[in-house]
């Protein structure tokens, strides 16, 4: 490629940032023009292309680049020392397409007007009411468990595969479509990451390639969480970006299923969040709630909390720093402390409506 060109797609990383966080000031084109517009055709293209593919084409798209960037490094080690300067340009020219390609293709979901408007919702609660809906919380979740063990003390253990979970959070997207046409997702394009090992390191449940528009999730993780995880990654396919309300989404998608094993795991999912915000700042009132819950749910919060203890590492630190930085970057102002601001949604989703 012309020395000119490269320097001016390198330069161009500035102004593309520049005109991005620009657009991202104008929510209404955001959600008319984009979510709604380009991006509800290019996510549709995407998934009638590759959502029948039963593995995962993003992940082998990111490890080819992996081993093309090694390979370079590896032959180019010697030009690299000699004229380090190029080589931080042809950085820049690889960030830049990424850049553009990401953005044009999901990225700028990330400035369309926030969920809580969309619904009418209140995005900030007391404490009162958040320790009153998580009592009642704790009433549904002791019974969603007793429903199906029968024994207050075992572990819900859910008998089917990750593919029927797949199709079941398919056919729950297309319940909640209808009563909120926003949420509605065809061509699906749901997989388990070929990463699935890497993701668990890494602290991750699963993510949305925003490149091919397929839903990764992490297939190792316990099945007991695996319901919500599944539409929380649709929900980043349906155009939603920000963390706490693609939870949202998820939970509401598994709970609206009539299966009771997804209800379970939405109820767990949500008492968990909700259990989490006032251990930090009432340990008493956390430890009298907490006592209420039936011993099977405690074992099922154990096995998800050995599982990723199991799978801690000096490194994931790093990986959640990035995307910390990524998410902030990106319009999140929270980071990743943004996925627990999924209880205020919750609270104020029930204030007219019975849980």
């Amino acid at each position: 490629m012309n020395e000119k060109i490269k320097n001016g797609i390198a330069l161009s990383l500035i102004f593309q940032i520049i005109l991005v966080k620009w657009i991202g000031s104008h929510r209404e084109w955001v959600e008319i023009y984009f979510s709604h517009g380009w991006y509800s055709l290019v996510s549709k293209f995407w998934r009638i292309l590759l959502g029948w593919i039963p593995f995962s084409v993003g992940d082998l798209i990111y490890l080819g680049l992996l081993v093309l960037a090694v390979r370079y490094i590896i032959l180019k080690y010697k030009y690299i020392g000699k004229h380090p300067f190029l080589f931080l340009r042809n950085i820049a020219v690889v960030l830049a397409v990424a850049y553009f390609t990401f953005n044009l293709l999901w990225g700028l979901n990330y400035y369309r007007e926030p969920l809580a408007k969309t619904m009418g919702l209140r995005d900030t609660v007391t404490r009162e009411e958040l320790v009153k809906f998580t009592e009642k919380l704790v009433i549904k979740t002791n019974k969603a468990q007793y429903y199906i063990t029968k024994d207050t003390a075992a572990k819900v253990e859910i008998p089917y595969s990750r593919k029927d979970i797949f199709s079941k959070t398919v056919a729950g997207y297309r319940t909640l479509g209808e009563r909120y046409p926003f949420l509605i997702y065809n061509n699906p394009s749901i997989k388990e990451s070929l990463f699935s090992t890497g993701l668990s390191y890494m602290g991750y449940a699963g993510y949305l390639n925003p490149f091919t528009n397929e839903a990764q999730v992490n297939g190792i993780m316990p099945k007991f969480r695996f319901p919500v995880v599944c539409g929380h990654e649709v929900g980043h396919q349906v155009g939603y970006s920000a963390e706490n309300e693609t939870n949202f989404i998820g939970y509401l998608v598994t709970i609206e299923s009539p299966d009771p094993y997804f209800q379970y795991s939405a109820y767990a999912y949500a008492l968990g969040y909700c259990l989490s915000d006032i251990r930090r700042s009432d340990k008493a009132e956390f430890d009298r709630l907490y006592a209420e819950l039936n011993g099977g749910i405690k074992k099922n919060f154990k096995e998800v909390t050995d599982f990723w203890d199991a799978h801690e590492n000096p490194m994931e630190p790093v990986f959640k720093s990035i995307f910390d930085t990524f998410l902030k970057s990106n319009n999140q102002a929270q980071g990743i402390q943004s996925y627990r601001s999924i209880v205020s949604l919750l609270v104020t989703y029930y204030e007219e409506r019975e849980l």
